[in-house]
């Protein structure tokens, strides 16, 4: 006969794949024929493994069967702890099928079907639905779900939430300032109470309309491309991702103009001295680059303790994992023991295969019917449980906003002055960050309270499991056994004697790996945290870089004009800090979006390949002694898992790549509205000077007319026909005589200018030409040492510096022509004169 008693074993797992894939409903975008496509590319279905399960052969890495001494096949005890799930919970690539299947693909030019590459198409899984969850007790009670997709759109809610509210508290933070301002103006009379409350009441209503602008506009972006309100795809989430950073960049643009806007109406309805309205406007800009400080700093410090709070999320739910996949792990433990029994009793001829199978299978499907009934149990009221939870924290959370709304409303309505406006910062700064801390504790506790009360759930479902199975275990060994094998009563107890001295080894055992896992999994946690420690010192290269190029921009636009006061000149580069201080902490925020999105591209691989390694140390430590084969296959694996860190390094780096693209070309959308802005500034600070000049000028004319009529006055009296004739021919003799040599000398000037200039770029050709010389004499070493990318940048670099050169040549060249053209100017007019 036929011995399959152990492919009854392993459809253990295939029974609790089937029902899971009839019950699960937690991903409604992927069709039946992908879902089975995705089981057909998973290793463990692949033609090597099923030959190798109906052969029965050795399978050294992965060890399903173990032939003993009389022929017949015991289950290894090495098998991978992660190959059982609980029911309703659907079923990933396997990855211990993985690790055995490519050990054999390696030999027989199989490796195609074995790479975690070809396990999860990227297209696939852009598109794949995973659960919305808004809050992490949610993410305990999913049945179905990629736990790293999750946790990490809560990164990126958490993000988008603390952007809104320090977008919120500069609003408030600018009416405050202009109030303090108000509030002096209209102690010194110099404004009325109807006024005072008219502007800030115009102020207050307009940043309310741009609030409700974008806030529409964001509806919008969650609106769109949503097929179900309770699943989402990484591929929605990357769109309202990059839709909500391009609102919040119009967002900012809007802002600047709205409170350059409140700054000319308050100032226009003081009727100050326009020395009084440029010290104001300066003493605003200060004032608003210190809020902008201010909300750096804390966007900073809430930004790191979010991160923080997600690898705590990530160790919670792993132990709520743990302790999922414990139940299954042991009992089937348990069941390996009780089936080298029944072996061991077949082998003795007090069996038949056939009753054995039988056996098996009852005991199989109780147990399993007892466990799916156990497990149904714990979900629903793990969820009711987390339903009452999350309506006692939504009470929570308001009554905490409304005691933190009475709190600032009675901070506000406090008067301050100009004198104590540092004051009032410090105590508006200290309330938020008290407010926040409560907040951050409140829900830090609800987090592990809930997770606290789902793993007091879960360990009465094992408690239940363990005593149902040592039931029907007993009824095996006490009531079926002596019937069907003839055997006497003592013999069974011996039998069952054994089972439990057999069992408590093999739980042991089992222990020592559930910590190695642990202990994997916290190594692969502080790997992930430097990953984030390198986003960070990436995102300050970048923003310093940006700094220093837009102060060196800014700086070189405000040395070519050349004619402002130096009051004006520090107003312009104040104005721009403050503009580019809003840009750089945008940029911050974005870039540590962008890597929580990378991080959820390559979370499925990077799972998958942690899986991987995780099975192959467990393996390679308890395999004490091997054969030349088995050490051979070993480094096979080794290899093939060093190469597919490689690729999956690669694919990371190709994916940085392409967010940190996208993220300079928002930027340069970002600085674009900030050159804009800046010209209008730039703009209004030049007319208001010129009309400064102008009145000067005026006021000069006039005194000098006034000085020329008198004496007008006084000749006309001498004045006859002839006299008048002959001053008249004389004055147009000497206009003409001073109007060619002008003439003369300007084109001499020109002429000398663009002699000078001639020279320079003739100098200038030399030199690059002698430049371009030593470039083809090192040409040869550069194209073999270097790669073809550096060669580009110093290609790049070479032009630019003579971009620069030539445009630092034109400029002096202007400024001469300018200088020039004044000093002839002048000259004429005193000739003229």
């Amino acid at each position: 006969q036929k011995d399959d008693s152990q492919r009854l074993l392993e459809s253990f797992n295939c029974d609790e794949k089937e029902h899971t894939l009839t019950k699960s409903k937690a991903e409604p975008y992927i069709s039946e024929e992908e879902m089975v496509l995705e089981e057909n590319e998973s290793p463990l279905n692949s033609n090597i493994t099923a030959f190798a399960l109906k052969a029965k052969v050795i399978y050294p890495i992965n060890q399903k069967f173990r032939p003993l001494a009389d022929g017949s096949s015991n289950p290894s005890l090495h098998e991978n702890p992660k190959q059982a799930v609980l029911p309703n919970q659907v079923m990933e690539t396997s990855t211990s099928g993985s690790l055995g299947s490519l050990s054999q693909g390696d030999k027989e030019d199989c490796s195609s079907s074995t790479t975690i590459h070809s396990t999860t198409s990227d297209d696939r899984f852009q598109a794949r639905a995973f659960l919305k969850v808004t809050c992490f007790p949610e993410v305990l009670t999913c049945e179905s779900f990629d736990i790293k997709l999750c946790l990490c759109s809560l990164l990126l809610k958490d993000l988008m939430l603390l952007d809104t509210e320090l977008r919120k508290e500069k609003h408030v933070m600018f009416i405050q300032i202009l109030k303090i301002y108000l509030t002096d103006f209209c102690h010194k009379k110099k404004i009325t109470d109807d006024l005072f409350k008219k502007i800030l009441l115009i102020q207050e209503n307009d940043f309310e309309e741009l609030q409700k602008q974008l806030d529409c506009r964001l509806q919008n972006t969650e609106m769109s491309g949503a097929h179900n309100s309770e699943y989402q795809t990484l591929e929605d989430l990357e769109r309202k991702e990059r839709e909500y950073s391009e609102h919040i960049i119009d967002n900012m643009e809007a802002f600047w103009k709205q409170t350059d806007k409140a700054q000319q109406v308050f100032l226009d309805q003081s009727k100050c001295s326009s020395a009084k309205a440029t010290k104001i406007t300066m003493d605003l800009t200060e004032r608003m680059i210190a809020v902008e400080g201010l909300l750096n700093e804390c966007q900073d410090l809430q930004a790191m303790d979010i991160q923080e709070r997600l690898f705590n999320w990530e160790l919670m739910v792993k132990m709520i994992d743990s302790l999922k996949f414990y139940i299954p792990e042991e009992c089937k433990c348990r069941l390996n023991i009780v089936s080298n029994i029944l072996d061991h009793l077949t082998v003795k001829n007090n069996l038949s295969v056939r009753q054995k199978e039988e056996l098996l299978t009852d005991l199989h499907k109780a147990f399993w019917e007892q466990l799916a009934h156990f497990t149904n149990e714990c979900i629903q009221q793990s969820k009711d449980l987390m339903l009452k939870r999350l309506e006692c924290r939504a009470k929570k959370r308001e009554e905490f906003k409304c005691k933190q709304k009475a709190e600032q409303d009675s901070l506000l309505s406090k008067t301050f002055h100009t004198g104590n406006f540092d004051d009032f910062l410090k105590a508006y700064r200290d309330l938020l960050e008290k407010h926040r801390q409560a907040q951050w504790e409140l829900e830090e506790e609800d987090d592990y309270e809930s997770t606290e009360a789902v793993a007091v759930l879960y360990k009465e479902l094992y408690s239940k499991a363990s005593s149902v199975l040592a039931e029907l275990v007993n009824e095996l060994f006490l009531q079926t056994l002596p019937v069907v094998t003839g055997l006497s009563v003592r013999e069974c107890e011996l039998l069952k004697e054994e089972w439990q001295e057999n069992l408590v080894p093999q739980l042991e055992k089992w222990d020592t790996h559930h910590l190695k896992r642990w202990k994997l999994f916290q190594e692969q946690l502080l790997q992930e945290k430097k990953l984030w420690i390198n986003e960070y010192a990436l995102s300050a290269v970048m923003q310093k870089h940006l700094s220093e190029k837009q102060e060196k921009i800014i700086q070189g636009v405000v040395s070519r004009l050349g004619c402002l006061s130096d009051e004006s000149v520090n107003y312009i580069l104040q104005k721009h800090r403050l503009l580019l201080c809003s840009v750089l902490r945008r940029l911050t925020l974005r870039s540590i979006g962008m890597a929580a999105l990378t991080r959820m591209r390559m979370s499925r691989k990077k799972s998958l390949l942690q899986e991987l390694r995780e099975q192959h140390i467990l393996q390679k430590g308890s395999s004490h002694c091997q054969d030349e084969d088995q050490w051979q296959l070993q480094k096979a694996v080794e290899s093939h898992i060093l190469e597919e860190e490689e690729k999956l390094e690669e694919e990371t780096q190709q994916t940085h790549l392409e967010f940190h693209q996208q993220l300079v070309t928002e930027m340069q959308e970002a600085l674009q509205f900030l050159q804009q802005h800046m010209e209008q500034v730039i703009g209004r600070t030049l007319l208001q000077h010129a009309r400064q000049e102008a009145g000067k000028r005026k006021s000069d004319d006039e005194q000098d007319f006034k000085e020329s009529l008198v004496e007008a006055a006084v000749e006309s009296v001498y004045g006859t026909s002839n006299n008048i004739n002959r001053l008249v021919q004389n004055y147009y003799q000497q206009v003409g005589k001073i109007t060619e040599g002008y003439e003369r000398k300007k084109l001499q000037q020109l002429k000398s200018l663009q002699a000078e200039r001639s020279e320079r770029n003739r100098l200038r050709k030399k030199e690059e030409n002698e430049h371009t010389l030593k470039e083809e004499q090192t040409k040869g070493i550069l194209n073999i040492s270097s790669a073809v990318h550096q060669r580009m940048m110093l290609q790049q670099k070479k032009v630019l510096s003579q971009f620069e050169l030539h445009q630092q040549i034109r400029l002096e060249s202007l400024k001469q022509k300018l200088l020039g053209l004044h000093h002839l100017e002048t000259e004429l007019e005193n000739q003229l004169r």
